[in-house]
């Protein structure tokens, strides 16, 4: 099958209903042949696109990634070509150098996307130039990564991306299908030098793995594409039974799971379950070994333990029959002490977020007493006590906690707030007897904001 602009718009077609409110189309040009290709393409299909979707406007835009010596004139390339076009461009620096252990593809790859979510907004859709082979080698590296169906099923062809679209109209094409219609129009495209280096796992697999695949079995990127497209599929039924028993297992807070009603699922099911709850999160996936100390070290662990399982980025704990998942806990000192003037927020160390000190009437904390004396914040050290407002004793601030069901590693991470060495306040579960703002008086509410 040939590329042709009529194909293009068949293929965008395809998903013509996600793009029903789409008015702009931001191609993502790097000035290499397949961007360049789907660019041209689209730039010459006049009022056929039109008739597709309505009214379109069509943006490029470039990432400057600042890696490549060359990198300069690519971004030059790509002004003069779009002025040629007609189509105005967006050219964009982000800095792509990779973190400690983190690859330099995975960098340039998270830098790109950052900088694209910045100009998607509702009604715009990004177009990338991602092909067959790309689909195909996809593939391979994640099955090479031991992934399951939401791995193999590799790159979709639209969805939804920021507060717009995300589409590849390009993937049921070849590399060698654009070539031949970047040569038939006469285009000029650049050449990254980096792609040719085997050093990098996608270049060792599309210069090495792949023409050898191809050579013995001539339509092996086709069909190793189409794997993507069933894994996708099982992919799916996997999230629609995981919807239907998360919503039996799920609590109220996010991020948290009834654990008795985990285990009242198959093993099968339970691992599923979990996948999907971890990717509703946000947090990356643990491999088969993690997730199976999860099962059998944290779900079957005693009523009273506390275990956890970590892996990078992320950690799973349990405490009573809940299973709490999130981002690893940061580390703090608990012997600091902080004057804070309540009139400005406050950033602690070791946290992510910060106070401020919410103005409301008759409750929270005395304000005049706040603002005159000075407020200090400590964490939990033991043996600290508090006469609740509306209780007639004096309790153990540890024993509050385990009643209100903190869990353990959050009860150190409590602000406590004390006015002239006496404890005012815990968090904002609370109030010390005799340091309440009474009814009509004004008061302060410290509460905690993620950055």
């Amino acid at each position: 099958m040939s590329f042709t602009r009529e194909k293009l718009l068949a293929s965008l077609g395809e998903y013509k209903q996600s793009l029903a409110g789409v008015r702009h189309f931001w191609v993502a040009y790097s000035g290499g042949l397949d961007s360049h290709v789907l660019l041209h393409a689209l730039a010459n299909a006049g009022s056929e696109l039109t008739e597709l979707v309505p009214d379109i406007l069509i943006r490029a835009i470039h990432i400057h990634h600042g890696l490549n010596k060359d990198a300069d004139q690519w971004q030059a390339h790509c002004v003069s070509v779009c002025q040629s076009l007609s189509i105005p461009l967006e050219a964009v620096n982000v800095d792509a150098r990779p973190a400690q252990g983190e690859s330099p593809e995975a960098a340039a790859r998270n830098a790109r996307y950052q900088a694209f979510d910045q100009f998607i907004q509702a009604g715009d859709c990004l177009l990338t130039a991602h092909h067959q082979d790309d689909q195909a080698e996809t593939v391979l590296l994640q099955l090479l990564r031991g992934s399951g169906p939401r791995g193999l099923a590799a790159m979709p062809a639209c969805t939804e991306f920021g507060e717009g679209w995300h589409a590849r109209p390009l993937l049921d094409f070849s590399r060698s299908e654009l070539q031949d219609y970047a040569q038939q129009k006469g285009l000029e495209w650049v050449e990254d030098s980096s792609n040719v280096d085997t050093r990098f796992d996608r270049n060792f697999i599309r210069h090495e793995i792949l023409p050898a695949l191809k050579n013995r079995w001539p339509a092996a990127a086709s069909t190793i594409s189409r794997v993507a497209g069933h894994s996708a599929e099982a992919s799916k039924i996997l999230d629609e039974v995981a919807g239907m028993d998360l919503q039996e297992v799920r609590l109220q807070q996010v991020g948290q799971l009834s654990v008795s009603g985990l285990k009242r699922l198959t093993n099968i099911r339970m691992r599923n379950c979990l996948r999907v709850w971890l990717h509703e999160l946000n947090l990356p996936m643990p491999t088969a070994a993690q997730l199976g100390h999860v099962i059998c070290d944290v779900l079957d662990a005693g009523q009273d333990a506390t275990p956890l399982v970590h892996w990078q980025g992320a950690e799973i704990r349990r405490y009573r029959d809940v299973l709490f998942a999130m981002k690893p806990v940061t580390v703090h000192d608990e012997a600091q002490v902080i004057d804070w003037d309540c009139r400005q927020p406050l950033s602690i160390p070791g946290f992510s977020g910060r106070l401020q000190a919410q103005p409301v009437m008759g409750k929270g904390l005395q304000a005049d007493r706040c603002l005159q004396e000075g407020v200090q914040v400590q964490f939990r050290r033991g043996g600290e006590v508090c006469q609740p407002v509306g209780r007639s004793h004096t309790h153990a601030v540890k024993k509050m906690m385990q009643e209100y069901g903190v869990p353990p590693w959050e009860r150190d991470r409590i602000p406590m707030f004390y006015l002239k060495g006496h404890l005012a306040a815990v968090g904002k579960m609370w109030v010390c007897e005799g340091f309440q703002a009474l009814e009509g008086e004004k008061g302060l509410e410290m509460n905690w904001h993620d950055n």
